[in-house]
Parts: C-alpha cells; sequence; structure tokens
C-alpha cells in the first residue's frame, strides 16, 4: 500500500500526510455496482479514490435516484468531508460506476490535516470548489436543458470518464439515473440512434458522436 499511496498522492501532499494516509488509512477494493455508501449511514472516514469511478446519487421521497457527479481517481467525496466533519449521516449515495480501489480516511485525521497542512487544506478547498461546479452544472441540466439533450450529455460524459465509446449499460439503469422512466429512456435511445448519434446493441450502446 505504500508505494501506491506515494505514487498517487505524493505529488499533492505534504510527506506528513503521505506517513499518516499510510499508517491511518484503510484501502477496500469494490466491485462494479457496489454500494460504498448509502444514505442515511453514519460516516466514520472520508473516500480518496485510487482506481475506478464512483457515482454519487440522491434520492427523493419516492426512492427515485438522481445522479450528481462522478468521482475518479485522486477525487474525493465534498459531501462525505462535510458529513464526518459534522457528524451527521450521509446525504448522498456512493456506487462503483466500475471497479475501484478507494482509500478511507478516519474523520479525526481530516479535521487535524486541515488545521494543521496547507496541502491538504488546498486539496479539501479545491474538491469543495469541483464538486460545488458539477452540481451546479447539473442544476442547470435540470433546468435548462430537455430530455433528449440531458441523454446525449449524459452519454457523452460517460464516455469520457470510461475513455471508451462502448458503453456497457441497460436502459433501465440509464432511466435510474436520469430520474426518468425506462420507456421514455428507449425512445429517446431509438431516436438518436435513427439520427447515426449511437448504435444500440443487447445492453451495450455505441457511441458514434460525443
Amino acid at each position: 500500500m505504500k508505494n501506491l499511496i506515494e505514487q498517487k498522492f505524493g505529488h499533492l501532499f505534504s510527506d506528513i500526510i503521505i506517513k499518516e494516509l499510510i499508517e491511518f488509512g484503510t484501502l477496500k477494493k469494490h466491485n462494479q455496482h457496489d454500494i460504498i455508501m448509502d444514505i442515511d449511514q453514519e460516516l466514520h472516514a472520508v473516500p480518496l479514490i485510487i482506481s475506478g469511478t464512483v457515482k454519487i446519487l440522491r434520492e427523493d421521497e419516492s426512492e427515485k435516484e438522481l445522479l450528481l457527479y462522478f468521482l475518479e481517481e485522486g477525487d474525493t467525496c465534498a459531501m462525505s468531508l462535510t458529513c464526518c466533519l459534522k457528524k451527521a449521516k450521509s446525504k448522498i449515495r456512493a456506487v462503483a460506476e466500475k471497479d475501484a480501489e478507494i482509500l478511507f480516511v478516519p474523520a479525526h485525521k481530516i479535521q487535524e490535516w486541515f488545521d494543521t497542512q496547507a496541502s491538504w487544506r488546498n486539496f479539501i478547498l479545491e474538491s469543495y470548489q469541483v464538486r460545488f461546479n458539477e452540481m451546479l452544472e447539473t442544476i442547470d441540466t435540470l433546468a435548462f436543458l430537455k430530455m433528449d439533450e440531458r441523454l446525449e450529455k449524459y452519454l457523452s460524459d460517460k464516455v469520457k470518464i470510461k475513455g471508451d465509446t462502448i458503453l456497457t449499460i441497460t436502459h433501465q439503469e440509464i432511466s435510474e439515473d436520469l430520474n426518468t422512466s425506462r420507456v421514455v429512456v428507449s425512445r429517446l435511445l431509438k431516436k438518436l440512434e435513427n439520427e447515426s448519434v449511437i448504435k444500440l446493441y443487447r445492453n451495450k450502446i455505441e457511441v458514434l458522436k460525443f
């Protein structure tokens, strides 16, 4: 674990933080679709993404999910940071978009480093800014884009995150991420296929334009 942490975060953090990440951090592996963190869960550690991709979701009163943003290698979750520091229950669900390795850092070190280590403080503040911008983008998408435009943006974002134009995903999974019905998604996907934007296969989508 020592070499992995030094390789991933040596350029970001001070030697003190690297040493204590190795000493206090807990490295866990999660398979695709694993729930890493759930709504109303008490949080005692903050995730640092070593590899893979994690999607962050909110849930409405009818238990429909809405995709807020993705976390990739080197990222942390600003919302879990806030919950940890306030000792509040989680307001989000974190799900492995693909197989992921995650280093969990205990909450008491988060506050200590924020108070004493400039490299960690800068990392946290920048993380808050990035996640805030992504949530604003999500709000703008919901408020100003039609569903077909939201779907195109969703597929384009997926391609960029995965680095692959072939997406292994079902219509139902897309509908859950976009908080709409599977029927609507299937109809719009067929429309995009007719426009030569995508090509549909069984449980797979090839994105031709993004």
